[in-house]
């Protein structure tokens, strides 16, 4: 199995020196002044004073310039930490955390697919025997008695059958699991956001990769959580870091991809797997395996929700690797939790919904599902090769089963600059913003080789976009450039 090289554990320091920041402070009637700094690293934020991964100044030095205590200046950090703008790293410092806003939509542009070549989304490949296979069920459905799964709405958790259905197929990626404790979902996204819900609360430290889904980036913002990457090389996280950062205390869960991990592909291995099971299993850690990816790889591959039944939650989907409009997911939770995650799945969306579910456990029946997966490995197995042939060293890291490859952007380019000048040549990709959960990830672009595209207009794309990288820049975007 061939991998690119992977640079992300190189650069373990993004700032040898804190920013240059001293703010003003105009506190209002009744404020506190932690309160009133707050604001203002929130605002100075927002405004862009303030950039993503910059490194704060110290509490004792803040503290000095400003004649403030050095406690108001770590109860302020402490609250801009928990609403999600500020990331504080052992042994580091604070730095500015990336967040997830509208900027990163305005790079993900929405065209019709005449005018932009989007490599900017991550979805599984769609070709005519998706078409076919769809048509196919409709019209069985159609025929066929519908009572079955159209009229019940209940039980919550699931049909019987789906659910049983659903437990065989766990099988097939390793998790041996009861009924009881799988929960239909309306695709991963949802099953990682119950799982979160069960055993997160407001100001908690979540750990993740440094570079992730910024699906779990959004979710600290909603549920109020601290998230705190750690560094990773070609398998993912590092267990040293994850050893320092739970010794250090406060750690309640790890959210991690450990197969095909978006953005950058990585895959670890059965060793780098025991090895982060054993680390949580001492520190008494939740894990959450976000294994959307995991039935393209055809490998014996442990899950550490197996390994730790009552520490571990194991959340896959269909979307990815089957078809994107089969928003069906499983959710296998620890034991003493099923009962508390089916009430949250019951005031967040009553239930998954049946009708896809339905889809999803005939195609499992029937052979769709592992065909449809055949067909999605030999697809992007062949995309990923023109991506390789066509950009080479510009990437960073990828896999040949990955939905997207991860690029270094040339050091004469700036990130937005290069998203924007592919902009103008209507070819949308993804900075690394969106994915950015902790410092030492080197930065980088995304592009996706998913969705309903020809060989062609893939070449086109990528083939744009190697020559944007090899271009100098207009003036106002030269970066390093003396």
């Amino acid at each position: 199995m061939r991998r690119q090289a992977n640079p992300l554990a190189t650069d373990p320091s993004p700032a040898t020196r804190p920013v240059v920041w001293r703010p003003s402070l105009a506190k209002q009637k009744g404020e506190t002044k932690h309160a009133a700094l707050t604001e203002r690293i929130i605002a100075d934020i927002d405004g862009g004073l303030l950039k993503p991964m910059d490194r704060m100044p110290t509490h004792r030095d803040l503290a000095r310039d400003l004649g403030l205590s050095v406690q108001t200046v770590s109860l302020s950090y402490k609250e801009a930490e928990r609403l999600g703008y500020l990331s504080g790293e052992i042994g580091r410092g604070t730095f500015v955390k990336a967040r997830v806003t509208d900027r990163a939509g305005r790079m993900m542009l929405d065209h019709s697919s005449n005018e932009v070549l989007d490599l900017s989304i991550i979805r599984g490949v769609y070709l005519d025997e998706h078409e076919t296979a769809s048509r196919e069920i409709f019209r069985e459905m159609a025929e066929g008695n519908v009572a079955d799964f159209m009229r019940p709405c209940r039980p919550i958790a699931g049909l019987d059958r789906h659910r049983e259905t659903a437990r065989i197929w766990l099988r097939t990626l390793g998790v041996s699991a009861n009924a009881e404790r799988i929960l239909v979902t309306n695709g991963a996204a949802h099953g990682i956001f119950l799982a979160l819900t069960c055993i997160i609360r407001s100001g908690d430290v979540v750990l993740c990769e440094n570079l992730t889904d910024h699906g779990i980036i959004g979710l600290s913002n909603i549920l109020g959580f601290s998230l705190k990457g750690l560094p990773t090389d070609e398998e993912g996280i590092l267990p040293d870091a994850l050893e320092a950062a739970c010794a250090s205390g406060g750690v309640r869960a790890l959210v991690w991809i450990p197969t095909l991990n978006n953005p950058t592909g990585h895959v670890a291995g059965a060793a780098r797997r025991h090895e982060i099971a054993t680390i949580a299993k001492r520190h008494g850690i939740f894990v959450i395996e976000d294994e959307v990816y995991r039935p393209m790889i055809d490998e014996d591959l442990p899950s550490i929700a197996e390994m730790l039944p009552d520490l571990g939650f194991f959340v896959t989907s269909f979307t990815k690797t089957v078809l994107t409009g089969l928003r069906v997911g499983y959710l296998v939770v620890p034991p003493a939790y099923s009962i508390r995650a089916a009430s949250i799945l019951r005031v967040s969306s009553w239930s998954g919904t049946y009708l896809t579910a339905e889809i999803a456990t005939r195609w499992i029946e029937n052979g769709t599902v592992q065909r449809l997966i055949g067909i999605q490995r030999g697809e992007i197995r062949t995309r990923q090769g023109i991506t390789t042939d066509i950009l080479g060293d510009h990437i960073a890291s990828s896999h040949p089963l990955s939905p997207c490859a991860w690029l270094k952007v040339p050091k004469h380019w700036a990130e937005d600059g290069l998203v924007r000048s592919l902009a103008n040549q209507n070819v949308a990709v993804t900075p690394s913003e969106p994915f950015v959960a902790g410092p030492g990830h080197g930065g980088g672009i995304r592009i996706c080789i998913g969705g309903r595209m020809s060989h062609s207009s893939l070449s086109k794309a990528l083939t744009t976009v190697r020559q944007a990288f090899e271009q100098l820049p207009p003036v106002y975007d030269i970066g390093s450039i003396g």
